[in-house]
């Protein structure tokens, strides 16, 4: 996959790993593996995803690749943000999926960058 990665340092030495959007979607769990391997290696315990490097069948919950790729983040112990305009979703179960998540506190779905690394950076 040859997706990049650019890395924040926040004020409080917290390394947080952002995958800038490119040509290629993440579309299932190889994908994902791959980056969050990169990202440990440099030193970050956390990740930001862009909603438009997902594949549109991750906001789709019944194809199961979110469940798929975020169970991977829990397996592996790193919070991800994933940033993005989720108010355009019309199913119920995305939304309350989202709600639940960003309840938890390991996965957060967010707005905007600056919100996503004030998230990670906690």
């Amino acid at each position: 996959m040859a997706t990049e990665i650019k890395y924040h340092k926040t004020a409080s030495g917290t390394i947080i790993a952002e995958v800038i959007p490119g040509a290629d979607l993440i579309s299932g769990p190889d994908d994902i593996l791959d980056l969050m391997a990169e990202a440990r290696y440099n030193g970050s315990g956390t990740m930001i995803i862009q909603d438009r490097s997902l594949h549109p069948d991750f906001f789709d919950l019944k194809t199961r690749i979110a469940g798929e790729i975020l169970q991977k983040f829990s397996n592996y112990r790193m919070r991800l943000a994933v940033v993005g305009d989720f108010s355009g979703f019309k199913s119920k179960s995305l939304r309350d999926f989202i709600r639940e998540s960003n309840r938890m506190g390991t996965i957060h779905f967010v707005g905007t960058l600056n919100e996503a690394l004030a998230k990670l950076d906690r």
